[in-house]
This record gives structure tokens, C-alpha cells and sequence, in this order.
């Protein structure tokens, strides 16, 4: 890579790819009788750093996260602790005792203090963590702690079907900074955030300040453009640390070098963000939803979500069919404005809906792109200027049969 050069580059590895980044993963019994799967995933800056976080929007809030929204406030931080299988949602005051118990045990086991950890859950709600199990569990991570490995991607897994982690590499200032994820989530996925989790560490040098700034822009271009289902999470957190390990002189929001990172850092959180939407579960097609011709960004956000949440637009993308006057009737009860007689449809690039009537598109084309597992729909609301992007699925029997409940 020449020094030059502002484009980031994919490269091995994932939570531990950045300088100074350890992981460990461990089963402590929150899955019961699944003894071979891990459940617990711990990530550890050897170096003192400094955090961002986006949380769920949710009025319900789960403990982890009102304890994660603390400490994220905190100068410095060290860790984060997760766990997969529950939740610890609407556990009252117990469940907020045990997300601090989970805190305090990791900072003793690491030797650091308390409030420089940071907390997840995710799985079940309603459901009271064992954490006895899992104080004791947490004790044995450290000795885990290894700078390769998917074990912390696999731990966070709840109905995913695969790990999800991405890392990449760009020149700043001269110095080669790091960036790497991981993420989970496949069902109950909408905007603003979805369920999931996603962590973030970067060896870049940034403040506390500009790492929130820079982290806030990336989630809005990736994690808030995504739906399978419709469903946000009481559980929703995009963590990020960055620990100064790179060497590059520090960022400073509104630099060249800081919109350097900040392309890299977007190029992380959209793999991720895509990642989640194609392992939605039992979805058979990831569709690149584009609206345009709106009035407003908020407008064009609205038809977007309208349609992207359609039942019926789902169920006939299940069914590879184009069915296009789904997708207007979504867009006009969305609450955004539009003219009917100025709306255009594609699939692909190939015509659906041209001014408002039915193009004369054979049939047949339309049909053969609805039944790719990814394409493109693009619907112009012939209203404006403004424009917004989500990426969704399709709706199958497969959701259904694995959502019905045990």
C-alpha cells in the first residue's frame, strides 16, 4: 500500500486485527445443554482507550445497556464483556445488579476498574441471568485471551448461522491504522438500531469525542438502513474502542485524514450491516431498496421503510414475483409525498412502473430478477430531490415456522 493512498484495504481478521486488541470466548452454561457452544465472548484493549456507543432506541431498555450507556460516558475504557442466550431484559433491579456483576468481575479478573468495562447481552428476554455461572466463567477468560481466533464472534451468536467480522487497513498520517468488527443479529432487524450487537476496535489515534462523532455517522449509514422484520430490539448496541496504537497523529474531526477514517470505519459497518441482513432468518433474497424523488430525507426515509416493512411486498418477493403495486400502495400510505403520475419503478434498472402506469417491461425480465437471491428495486417518488437506502429481505415460511415459539 502506498502511503498515499486513502483507500482501506480488507485484510485478515476481525476484533483483533487492530495492534493492542486480545479476545477469549468461553461456555459458562447460559445455553443449557449445549455445552460445546460458547456463550460468553470477552474483548480487551491492552492499552488504555477510549469508547463510543450507539444504543437501542427502545424505551425498553435492557439492564446491560442502561449500564453500558454509563460507563461508555466514562474518560477511559478497557473492555467488553458479552454474553449470548439472554438478553437480561425486563429483569428489573435484579437484572441491572447482575450487568454490574458482570462489570466488577471482569475489571477484577483484568486488573482494571470497574466502569472501564462495558456490557452486552443478548437471547432471551424476560429471563434472569445465571451469573453466578457466569462470574465464575468470566474469572477464566483472561488466560484466554488470544490476538487471533473467531471464538468472540462465534460466542455472540444467537439464530445466526454464521460469525460475522470484517477488518480492514488504510494509510493515515504515514501510519498504517487498523480498523475490525464483529457482529450479531438475524431476527428481530429494523432501523434505528436492529437487533443486534456490533463491537469495533481501531488502533487509530482519535478522541473520545470525534471517535462518537465518526462512530454516530457510520451507524447512520449502515445499522439504521436495515430491516428483515420490523422488530427493534431491546438489546441494540454498536460498541467502538480506540486505543492510539497506530501511531498516526490524532484525527481531528473535519480533517482530511479524519474523513480518511471515517470512509474505512463505513466500509466496516456496511460489510457488517450486510452481513446481518443476508443471514436474516430463513430469508432467501437481500434486496438494495433505493428511494428517490422525495421531498425530504426524512420523506424519502419513510416510503423507504413503508415498503421495506410491507408484509405483502415481502411475501411477494418470497414468491419472486415483481408485484409493483405493492410496492406504490406502500409508498403512498407511508406519509410521504408523492405524485402518482410522475412515479417510476425498476428492478434492476429494468422498467416496472413508468409515470405512474405499468411499463411495458415484458413480464417475464421483471420475474427473472425478483428471483435472484439479491437485486435492486428503485422507486421514484417523482416528488423531489431527496433520496434514502435500505437493506431488506424477503418474508418466507421459514421465518414463520421458526419464530411460532418452542
Amino acid at each position: 500500500m502506498k502511503e498515499t493512498s486513502a483507500e482501506a484495504i480488507s485484510i485478515k481478521g476481525g476484533i483483533t486485527a487492530p495492534a493492542g486488541f486480545l479476545a477469549a470466548s468461553i461456555h459458562c452454561g447460559i445455553k443449557e445443554g449445549n455445552a460445546s457452544r460458547e456463550d460468553m465472548a470477552l474483548i480487551f484493549s491492552e492499552h488504555p482507550a477510549v469508547a463510543a456507543g450507539t444504543f437501542t432506541t427502545n424505551q425498553v431498555k435492557a439492564a446491560p445497556v442502561v449500564v453500558s450507556m454509563a460507563h461508555a460516558r466514562a474518560e477511559c475504557a478497557r473492555a467488553i464483556i458479552a454474553n449470548s442466550g439472554n438478553a437480561n431484559a425486563c429483569t428489573g433491579a435484579p437484572g441491572l445488579a447482575a450487568a454490574r456483576r458482570m462489570c466488577r468481575a471482569t475489571g477484577r479478573a483484568l486488573g482494571v476498574a470497574e466502569r472501564e468495562i462495558l456490557v452486552c447481552s443478548t437471547g432471551r428476554i424476560g429471563v434472569q441471568l445465571p451469573v453466578d455461572k457466569i462470574e465464575a466463567s468470566i474469572a477464566k477468560l483472561p488466560a484466554r485471551l488470544r490476538s487471533r481466533g473467531r471464538g468472540a464472534a462465534k460466542a455472540i451468536m444467537t439464530s445466526d448461522s454464521f460469525p460475522k467480522e470484517t477488518a480492514v487497513e488504510v494509510v493515515i498520517g504515514g501510519k498504517r491504522v487498523r480498523i475490525g468488527g464483529i457482529a450479531k443479529g438475524a431476527g428481530m432487524i429494523d432501523p434505528n438500531m436492529a437487533t443486534m450487537l456490533c463491537f469495533i476496535t481501531t488502533d487509530a489515534a482519535i478522541g473520545k469525542a470525534d471517535l462518537g462523532k465518526a462512530l454516530r455517522a457510520s451507524v447512520d449509514q449502515s445499522f439504521n438502513r436495515i430491516t428483515v422484520d420490523g422488530d427493534m430490539s431491546t438489546n441494540d448496541t454498536v460498541l467502538a474502542l480506540a486505543n492510539g496504537q497506530g501511531g498516526n497523529p490524532p484525527l481531528k474531526w473535519g480533517s482530511e485524514q479524519f474523513a480518511i477514517f471515517q470512509a474505512a470505519l463505513d466500509r466496516v459497518t456496511a460489510a457488517l450491516a450486510r452481513m446481518i441482513v443476508k443471514d436474516g432468518e430463513g430469508v432467501s433474497r437481500f434486496v438494495d431498496l433505493h428511494v428517490t424523488g422525495a421531498r425530504s430525507a426524512r420523506e424519502a426515509r419513510l416510503a423507504a421503510r413503508a415498503i421495506a416493512n410491507s408484509i405483502l411486498v415481502k411475501c411477494a418477493w418470497y414468491g419472486g414475483d415483481p408485484n409493483w403495486g405493492r410496492i406504490i400502495d406502500a409508498a403512498g400510505y407511508s406519509g410521504a409525498r408523492m405524485r402518482p403520475e410522475r412515479v417510476r419503478i425498476s428492478y434492476n434498472g429494468e422498467a416496472a412502473v413508468v409515470n405512474g402506469m405499468a411499463a411495458p417491461t415484458p413480464a417475464a425480465r421483471l420475474q427473472a430478477v425478483a428471483k435472484k437471491r439479491e437485486f435492486t428495486v428503485t422507486v421514484d417518488l417523482g416528488a423531489g430531490k431527496a433520496s434514502h437506502r435500505i437493506w431488506t429481505t424477503d418474508l418466507t415460511t421459514k421465518y414463520v415456522d421458526f419464530n411460532m415459539g418452542e
